[in-house]
Formats: C-alpha cells, structure tokens, sequence
C-alpha cells in the first residue's frame, strides 16, 4: 500500500507542475473564459478532463501490453520518459510566459462581438484540444512508465488515471475564476514567466531523479 501511496504522489507533483506550465490547453481556456464566460470556462475545463482521461487510458493499457512483452523494452521506454520529463522542463526554463498574449488576444475577440458558446461545443473545443495534442501522449507515456510498476494493481492505476483527469478539471476552473477577476489575473500574468520557468527546474530535476531510480 505505501508504494502506491508514495506513486500517488509522485504523479500529483508531477501534474501539478505540468498544469501550471501554460501550453495549449492553457491558450484555449484563456480564451473561452474572457470571449464567453464562465460556465464555458468550466465546460471547457472539463472538456480538457475528458481529452485527459482519453490519453491516460490508452498510455495505461500500452505499458500494460508492453510489460507483459518485454521487461527490458518496458524499462528503455522508462529512461526515454525520464528524458522527456527533463526536455519539457528545459524549454520551460527557458519560457517567456504566454499569459499576456493570450488575454490581449481574448479581449480583441470579445470586443468583436463574440456572445455565446453552447455546452456541447465549449466542451467539444477542450476535447479535442487536449486529445490531438501530439506532445499530451508523449507526457503521459513518460509520467506512466515512472509511476507504474508491473506489480500495480489495476484499481491504483485506475486511481491515477482518475486522479489527473479531476486535477486537470479543478486547474482550469480555477484558472476561469482567476481570469474574471482584475487585480489577480494581472498578478498571474506577471508572475506566468517565472510559474513556467520554477516548474522548468522541477521537471528537469524530476526527470534526472527518476532516471537514477530507474537504473
């Protein structure tokens, strides 16, 4: 039980980090909650959960597959992931932020007049944002070959699968609300460069710390 607790973890540090650090999703949620409005923020929002669950899935039942063929390929597939972790987390290092060009974008299109999304179609837009993001794939093999193990059970992958999908909805509500309110969605946006380069040194650190375990 402790092991998986301690897997557990793991993966919420770090998602976590990987939530902050703005990139697609993050552009689209912009949008969506200053164009339209909130409860489109929250559709969306969940729209991105969804698109997480898709990825998750799939990652899961891949490494399952893999394991069961190959210990050797599971473990090359490990230090790949680990690889990857530290990349991602070199070119948010070396970030910019992108909070601002977002927001000026968003407001440029609501004062063109932009009204209303309808539920089906915010949430449609935060789909299929998250699922054809080729780099989401890559991510989620890379976090779940750390995390999972051929001795996890099914139920604890199931849990953190699950677990990414709520954190992922529970980020970009929040990142809706933020975004409604003036004085503190100017605060996020200064502070968005640094947020990106902080979670940059995390995830490469992450990355060059499950790479030793792994050997």
């Amino acid at each position: 039980m402790d092991i998986f607790l301690t897997q557990w973890m793991t993966l919420i540090v770090v998602f976590s980090f990987a939530l902050i650090s703005p990139g697609p999703d993050f552009v689209i949620a912009v949008r969506n909650a200053i164009v339209y409005s909130k409860r489109v923020g929250f559709l969306t929002a969940a729209g991105f959960a969804a698109g997480v669950l898709v990825h998750v899935t799939y990652t899961v039942f891949g490494i399952a597959a893999i394991i069961a063929q190959s210990v050797m390929m599971f473990n090359i597939i490990k230090w790949a992931g680990a690889a990857y972790l530290a990349y991602i987390g070199f070119k948010a290092l070396r970030s910019n932020g992108m909070g601002k060009q977002a927001i000026e974008s968003a407001t440029q299109e609501r004062k063109g007049g932009k009204q209303t999304l309808s539920d089906w179609a915010a949430f449609r837009v935060g789909f299929l944002t998250n699922i054809l993001n080729p780099k989401a794939s890559l991510f989620f093999l890379a976090i779940f070959s750390q995390i999972i193990k051929p001795e996890t059970p099914f139920i604890w992958q199931s849990i953190y699968g699950l677990t990414c999908a709520l954190m992922c909805f529970a980020w970009f509500s929040m990142v809706t609300l933020v975004l409604n309110q003036g004085a503190v969605r100017n605060m996020f946006l200064k502070a968005s460069k640094w947020i990106d380069r902080t979670c940059g040194a995390l995830l490469i650190a992450l990355g060059i710390k499950v790479a030793l375990a792994s050997r």
